[in-house]
């Protein structure tokens, strides 16, 4: 089989499929600071969470993967080209969202999106028509002839990705497209990131430093800490069941106290979980044990369900276990 110059051969990645991105030992160091250190992770098709504190080394990483920087040492593959010797192949191929604002404020949303087309190589009819679609797809076609200097954050976010899909990608880089968003446009960003997946067939990267909010949106998810890797896997093995419930009940903390106390008091392990109480599952009979005290103190029972797993608890546990090199 003949390889073309700057491609390596087919990798698998970690969901079984081609990797779309691959990483061998990938090191950056900044002087004293190390950005990445050692990394050696595989991505495959579909919707991949790139999570960790701020810091971490997740923007380090994507703009490695674009051949915007090289690496101290160590090798990377994106669609399989490589990254040190076919860094135009990579870009022709991939959509970028940067993390921060860079869009021209006296320059309408369809006349930006039809530039960074025709910088890709679209013909200007071509162009106009692919901005249109991508435009209304992330719900600016209301507002695509207005200057982007008099948009909210979360338009301007949307401009931002309307620019990475315009040109047709097979990958997209979405540097912390959350950010800056209240709650509702939050919540509208993640769900635009898991149609580009799902409806549009593109595979995504996406960081965010917000550790639980990708867990919804991503069949897989990477964890770096201090640019190292804390742990690489499908989202549904993050989300498994733990040997605990979680009891709340009206009335606030007081009252999810009253009720930790008096479970205690009956020989169960009770810890504080927000606004409900951690039990541990002790054995089949617990969970009558709750209700029975729940009702025992007049209480009204919120919810009772076992624990899963949290993306948050993984980064606590790596911590604590002392995985990590601060």
């Amino acid at each position: 089989m003949n390889v073309n110059r700057g491609e390596s051969p087919p990798q698998m990645g970690a969901t079984g499929g081609p990797a779309v991105i691959a990483t061998h030992g990938l090191t950056m160091h900044f002087g004293n600071v190390r950005a990445l250190e050692e990394l050696t992770i595989e991505v495959g098709q579909g919707v991949t969470g790139l999570v960790g504190a701020n810091g971490a080394g997740k923007s380090t990483l994507i703009k490695i993967l674009l051949g915007l920087n090289a690496p101290t040492r160590g090798s990377a593959s994106v669609l399989g080209h490589d990254i040190l010797t076919a860094g135009s192949a990579v870009r022709s191929l991939v959509g970028y969202m940067p993390e921060h604002d860079c869009l021209p404020p006296d320059v309408s949303a369809t006349e930006f999106t039809v530039h960074m087309a025709r910088m890709s190589g679209l013909p200007h009819a071509a162009a106009r028509e692919r901005a249109a679609d991508v435009l209304r797809h992330v719900g600016l076609a209301e507002e695509r002839y207005r200057p982007m200097g008099g948009y909210s954050t979360g338009m301007k976010q949307r401009a931002k990705l309307a620019q990475a899909l315009v040109h047709d990608p097979r990958l997209v880089l979405l540097d912390e497209p959350t950010n800056g968003l209240d709650p509702g446009s939050r919540d509208d960003m993640l769900d635009l990131v898991r149609r580009i997946g799902t409806d549009f067939g593109i595979s995504v990267l996406v960081t965010s430093h917000m550790l639980g909010e990708l867990e919804r949106v991503c069949d897989h998810v990477v964890v770096l800490d201090a640019g190292h890797l804390l742990r690489e896997s499908a989202t549904s093995e993050f989300m498994q069941e733990t040997g605990s419930l979680i009891v709340e009940v009206l009335g606030g903390p007081s009252e999810q106290h009253r009720l930790g106390e008096a479970l205690a008091a009956r020989g169960l392990q009770c810890f504080p979980a927000g606004d409900a109480v951690e039990v541990s599952l002790n054995d089949q009979t617990t969970h009558d044990l709750i209700v029975d005290t729940v009702a025992d103190l007049g209480q009204g029972l919120v919810r009772l369900q076992h624990r899963h797993h949290r993306i948050e608890d993984i980064f606590r546990e790596g911590q604590a276990s002392g995985r990590i090199d601060a």
